[in-house]
Order: structure tokens, then C-alpha cells, then sequence
């Protein structure tokens, strides 16, 4: 890696890899079906956005959500990874935030149409500070929680994954090749809602690390 350090991945990680639908009772909050293999969308780099910035609501959506999860940096490339060894290819860990324009993803869904608008906007994907893989010896034994304004909306352990961390890694890289810094959002547990301009969003993993961001609008484009 020369120079860089893959615990500062979002200044130079390439690709943001997503799953949906990774919690039972979120899948059904939302009225989906369960999967039945892994959901995947991407965000591009220009998601991140760091503690100390703000979340920004796209122009065009009226209705933008939080949802809490763990994210997985990768420290090791790998393409087609075994089950046995995709651990091996985890530097570390990081809380995310996937934010979502749910009226867009409503819209998009209902016209068959890809869900970029909804989930791919500049600031969608807020995260905390690099967490060490050793400070998260069980990526299946993580508890999630998510405050707005002070008031808990979302709380869930990664316990009840769908498809576990390692599953994930070895599927991902069947589908395309995992590249050093690249982050893996595993899933969100119940609860999302709706947050407005001005609102404050706390998130944290139980004994490990939490983050605070504000949320503003992004102004309208003039024509």
C-alpha cells in the first residue's frame, strides 16, 4: 500500500459494497421478501463522509432515512475467496450509516429502475474512525444502536445476519474482486426512519466506538 494506511480507507478506498435486506425483521418493516442470496448495490467513494461534516439531503428527496450498520474494510485482495479464509482478508471494522432517500427508492423500485438516485448521493455513507479487527473479535456478536435528537430508533445485533460476514466476503468476490480498502455495509436491523434538516444522529457499537453527525440540505440545483 505504499503510503496509505487502510485506516484511513475512505480517502482512498475505490468501491462501497452494500447488502440489503441482511436482517429478517428489517426486510419486513420495509415489507420485502427475505433474500434468498445477498442483495447488492454499490456507493462510490464520494458517499463517505466523516464525523465533523455533515449529511446532506439530496435535493430531490423529501423523505431520507438512517439505518445503522457495521461496515468491513478489506486489507487483503481477493478474488473467488473461500469461505474457509475470508477472514483472512479483513483489516478491520467501521460504524456506517447507509442513508436513503426512501421516497426515490420507493419510486425506483416500482418502476424496476436501479436504486443509484436512493442510495449512491455524496454524504450517504457516513463513517466512524477505523475499528481494529482485534477490537471486534466476533463480527457475529455486534450490538448496533442509532439515536436521533437523543431518542433511540434503531438497536440490533449483528447475530441476526441473514448472510454472515464471512458468507458476504466469499459471495462479493465471486461477483466481482475485492481490492484493499474496499468497505462492505453488511445490513441494518429494524427501526429506520426519517431524518430532517437540522435533526442530530447519534450511532455506536456497544463498547467499542460511537459518532455524532448533523443533518443539513443540500441546495437545489438552479437551472
Amino acid at each position: 500500500m505504499g503510503t496509505r494506511s487502510v485506516t484511513r480507507f475512505w480517502e482512498w478506498g475505490r468501491k462501497i459494497i452494500c447488502v440489503g435486506r441482511n436482517f429478517a425483521e428489517h426486510a419486513k418493516e420495509l415489507k420485502n421478501e427475505l433474500p434468498t442470496e445477498p442483495v447488492l448495490f454499490l456507493k462510490p467513494p464520494t458517499a463517505y463522509v466523516k464525523e465533523g461534516s455533515e449529511i446532506l439531503v439530496p435535493h430531490y428527496s423529501s423523505d431520507l432515512h438512517h439505518e445503522v450498520e457495521l461496515g468491513v474494510v478489506l486489507g487483503k485482495a481477493g478474488r473467488e475467496i473461500p469461505l474457509s479464509s475470508a477472514m483472512e482478508h479483513v483489516a478491520g471494522y467501521a460504524l456506517c450509516l447507509d442513508m436513503t432517500a426512501r421516497d426515490v427508492q420507493d419510486k425506483c423500485k416500482a418502476k424496476g429502475l436501479p436504486w443509484t438516485l436512493a442510495k449512491a448521493f455524496d454524504t450517504s455513507c457516513p463513517v466512524s474512525d477505523f475499528i481494529p479487527k482485534e477490537r471486534i473479535p466476533d463480527p457475529a456478536r455486534v450490538e448496533l444502536w442509532l439515536k436521533v435528537n437523543g431518542v433511540t430508533r434503531q438497536r440490533g445485533s449483528t447475530a441476526h445476519m441473514i448472510f454472515s460476514v464471512p458468507y458476504l466476503i466469499s459471495y462479493i468476490s465471486g461477483v466481482m474482486a475485492l481490492e484493499e480498502g474496499d468497505l462492505i455495509l453488511t445490513g441494518t436491523p429494524k427501526g429506520v426512519g426519517a431524518v430532517h434538516e437540522h435533526d442530530e444522529i447519534q450511532a455506536g457499537i456497544d463498547d467499542v466506538i460511537s459518532m455524532t453527525f448533523k443533518v443539513s440540505r443540500r441546495a437545489s440545483i438552479t437551472q
